[in-house]
């Protein structure tokens, strides 16, 4: 009986002003055991999941038979366990990491030997924009475009940096994170936007993180439209850059949040920081530099 394993981290997107461009894969994990078998069956071990009434329901069955539709195949049936650490409605790509699964279920179950760039093309699709999708699937931080509907990606090198994550016991529906956002901008106002997002790349790629940090926190984008949905957003920011953050901004769409800080400085600031924010969930991550993992194995 074939069986393998898929694991799909999670994701921080946008940083500051790389609105639907930049993605960040973190070291929290969606897992899947697939086994086969004559009946479908999904089985839930993480209190973090969505519930479902059925198999078909499911939104991880849902994508894999989307794609397996349009390759023209037929998915068999199995038997696939959950575990997931990633919180729903938290700004930390919880959809982008079960479309991921989905979509590499259909690649394994119906043999479609898809390239990366195929999934990444599929779950653009799905998703509307490719920075979640784009971390999860390769790792890293990724720079992502859909042009012509085509997408190009640039993962950047190794950030000599750590992460803290602040995630609220609240949720924020994504929906209602966009519905906030203006329709237009300036051309004078895109330039600037334009600008400080090329010098927040350009900042990380020559390790000058103090200017980064400082690139980020200057998005016009989106966070000035969406800082009263985050609870203690400017707060939050003030007491980080205090305790050495380099620069804190909105998780994705929120309402999480996340620092870039010092290399071996994550454990300490989210000490210090949840003394600040004791009904928070604050640790440090780090950047997972692998994305989506296969495992085949032959029980």
């Amino acid at each position: 009986m074939n069986m393998f394993s898929l694991s799909v981290p999670a994701s921080s997107a946008n940083i500051g002003p790389g609105f639907d461009s930049v993605g960040m894969a973190l070291n929290r994990y969606l897992t899947l055991q697939v086994t086969r078998q004559e009946k479908w069956e999904f089985a839930q071990h993480s209190h973090l999941l969505p519930s479902f009434t059925d198999y078909e329901d499911h939104f991880i069955y849902q994508i894999a038979k989307q794609t397996a539709n349009w390759h023209q195949k037929s998915l068999p049936a199995c038997k696939v366990s959950i575990d997931s650490e990633i919180p729903l409605a938290r700004g930390l790509g919880s959809s982008a990491s079960a479309v991921i699964a989905g979509i590499e279920l259909a690649n394994q179950l119906c043999t479609l030997s898809l390239s990366s760039l195929d999934k990444l093309q599929l779950a653009t699709e799905i998703e509307g924009h490719p920075d979640n999708v784009a971390a999860s699937l390769v790792g890293g931080l990724v720079i992502s475009v859909e042009t012509d509907n085509v997408i190009d990606y640039c993962q950047v090198p190794d950030l000599d940096i750590d992460i803290v994550v602040y995630i609220p016991a609240v949720e924020l529906k994504t929906e209602k994170s966009r519905k906030a956002l203006p329709a237009y901008f300036s051309r004078k106002d895109a330039t600037i936007a334009s600008g400080i997002s090329n010098l927040m790349i350009a900042s990380l790629l020559k390790g000058d993180y103090e200017l980064a940090g400082k690139m980020m926190e200057h998005d016009l984008f989106h966070e000035p439209y969406r800082a009263d949905l985050i609870p203690h957003y400017h707060d939050l920011k003030q007491e980080a850059k205090q305790f050495g953050a380099y620069g804190t901004v909105i998780s994705g769409a929120g309402p999480t949040m996340i620092s870039f800080v010092p290399k071996g400085k994550g454990g300490t600031i989210s000490k210090q920081m949840k003394t600040f924010l004791p009904h928070y969930q604050i640790e440090p991550l780090d950047i997972d530099h692998n994305g989506l993992r296969v495992e085949q194995e032959i029980i």
